[in-house]
């Protein structure tokens, strides 16, 4: 758990205006300073799986921010994403979220088909 000192530093250094404290980079620069402390405990306590939880929870949470600030401002992004040395996430257009989940749906849905003739 980041100290309040810490976290302060941290809001201090990626907001965005003087009382900003909830805007997506800062969330991010938070969150990823958590992962980092959460990866540090679970080196040492290999067996702490509410911990392991808590972490990808963390990680996936700062992937969601990051997908939304990459779709909302690209220079944003690619700013956070160099101040914090991120890996930078693929591209991806609503398009391209749509089609992935329309196929989706459609395997799915031929899966449901080719079991209803074997409960008959």
């Amino acid at each position: 758990m980041l100290s309040k000192k810490k976290k302060d530093g941290i809001i201090k250094k990626y907001r965005t205006h003087a009382s900003d404290t909830g805007s997506p980079e800062v969330q991010i620069a938070v969150l990823s300073e958590e992962i980092k402390e959460l990866s540090e405990h679970l080196k040492s306590h290999t067996h702490d799986f509410s911990s392991r939880r808590g972490l990808l929870r963390k990680v996936s949470l700062r992937r969601k921010l990051l997908r939304y600030l990459q779709r909302e401002s690209e220079e944003r992004y690619e700013d956070v994403a160099k101040k914090l040395k991120l890996k930078k996430l693929p591209a991806q257009t609503k398009d391209e979220v749509l089609e992935a989940l329309e196929a989706e749906a459609a395997q799915e849905e031929a899966a449901r088909e080719e079991e209803k003739p074997a409960a008959e």
